[in-house]
């Protein structure tokens, strides 16, 4: 299979952090969240390209809101109604995202190339061991690696969190992963290539 069609005919799925932490400054002159809101616009506009019918996006914090068709004139209006507060339940959004995978895929109603999810965040979840556990099972359930990538974007300098990601890209299948389906990049890195690679990199890696 050509490269390029490893991201095109499949579905896409942002899950953005609006924990509380997100208010932070970096000495960016913008928070993190504003910075969040542009790369999800910059992420949506891309995915619109390949995935015609709409985006999943999920925004979470101790709890998750989903929408889904999204497309990215539509982002806008869904920052507008959405603040950052509270903790960071990873584990109930990408719980639910995966669920939601697998049940398309058995009524066969997902895209023949699989899944990509794109996970925004800016520090280690609350529950840091469910999330590799999460991941793990998926991962029993895919019949081939490029079927299902996972993709976390780090927004911030979090140091803690950056090993913590780098842990979950490298170590997956040591830990009991059937295929290393994570990949992690820092926001800084993304600007720095064409999305179109941001993609492709949660597939292959």
């Amino acid at each position: 299979m050509d490269i390029n069609e490893l991201v095109d005919n499949r579905d896409y799925t942002l899950i953005i952090d609006k924990s509380s932490s997100l208010n932070t400054d970096d000495g960016m002159g913008k928070t993190r969240w504003q910075i969040a809101q542009e790369s999800t616009f910059a992420l949506a506009q891309k995915c619109d390209e390949l995935d015609y019918d709409g985006i999943t996006i999920y925004l979470y914090s101790g709890r998750f809101r989903r929408y889904d068709n999204v497309t990215a004139d539509k982002i806008k209006e869904i920052y507008a109604v959405n603040e950052p507060m509270g903790k960071s339940d990873l584990k109930s959004v990408l719980q639910d995202a995966l669920d939601n995978y697998f049940q398309r895929k058995a009524e066969g109603k997902a895209k023949t190339n699989g899944e990509t999810m794109l996970i925004m965040t800016d520090g280690i979840p609350d529950e840091p061991k469910e999330i590799i556990k999460l991941i793990i099972d998926a991962t029993h359930k895919i019949d081939k690696d490029e079927e299902l990538g996972i993709s976390f974007i780090q927004i911030g300098k979090d140091k803690k969190a950056t090993e913590y990601f780098k842990a979950l890209d490298d170590l997956l299948e040591e830990a009991g992963a059937k295929f290393d389906i994570v990949d992690t990049i820092t926001l800084e890195d993304m600007q720095q290539m064409p999305l179109s690679q941001v993609l492709l990199n949660a597939l292959i890696d």
